[in-house]
């Protein structure tokens, strides 16, 4: 099995409906999305996805969804002012924390027709998520 990786930096703000510490303030993050492609075989040039495919791939979806924008989540009760003040908000049904970060982001990229089987948001320099899909 033969696998790459490649990083996204990436600036985000959130907070966690429901959470009893500091993440139920708003607060940003300058977050990494490490995403990991597997193969069983190499491509014509040797290779598992040219780096540069997936990078721009998903640069180009980070930076128009993701990057400097609020992630709430749908019944966040700030949500409709900041959407009638024309803030960048991403919408989401879950709470935004990082392990729902990472299935967001996996699923933009398995959309995409990338073999990827793991998503990893490095939210701090101490703390990061993953999903990858359960083998059945």
């Amino acid at each position: 099995m033969y696998s790459i990786t490649k990083e996204i930096p990436f600036c985000y703000g959130h907070r966690l409906l429901g959470h009893t510490g500091k993440c139920r303030h708003l607060h940003g993050h300058n977050a990494v999305a490490v995403v990991r492609l597997e193969a069983e075989g190499l491509d014509g040039l040797g290779m598992v996805c040219d780096f540069a495919d997936i990078g721009g791939f998903l640069k180009t979806w980070i930076n128009i969804e993701l990057d400097h924008t609020l992630l709430l989540q749908a019944e966040d009760p700030v949500l409709p002012l900041l959407q009638q003040a024309g803030e960048r908000v991403y919408v989401m049904a879950d709470n935004p924390s990082a392990e729902n970060i990472a299935r967001l982001i996996f699923e933009q990229v398995e959309c995409g027709g990338y073999p990827v089987v793991e998503v990893i948001i490095q939210e701090t320099d101490t703390a990061s998520a993953s999903y990858r899909r359960s083998t059945p």
